[in-house]
């Protein structure tokens, strides 16, 4: 199934090359869950702060249960300090 990815601030230099505007698309396996395609994109788990599918926002026991459809967006935000 093809999804699209997209990372944002310090987390785009983990994106696979062919990137544009921090968004690729990518082939996942049918059933895949949103926190076993963190894992194969390598991203580190304390990374990925905010996620979200489709807009809309995952909590943690979702982002470990939630299984990816054809077509969706992932989204995946790291930390964020600021003031």
């Amino acid at each position: 199934m093809r999804i699209k990815l997209k990372l944002f601030a310090t987390l785009t230099a983990l994106l696979p090359p062919g990137a544009q505007d921090h968004t690729i698309e990518l082939e996942l396996a049918e059933g895949t869950r949103v926190r076993a395609a963190i894992e194969q994109l390598r991203i580190p788990p304390e990374l990925a702060r905010l996620v979200m599918v489709d807009g809309f926002h995952l909590t943690p026991g979702e982002v470990e249960g939630r299984i990816l459809r054809e077509g969706e967006t992932l989204a995946i935000f790291p930390p964020i300090a600021g003031g």
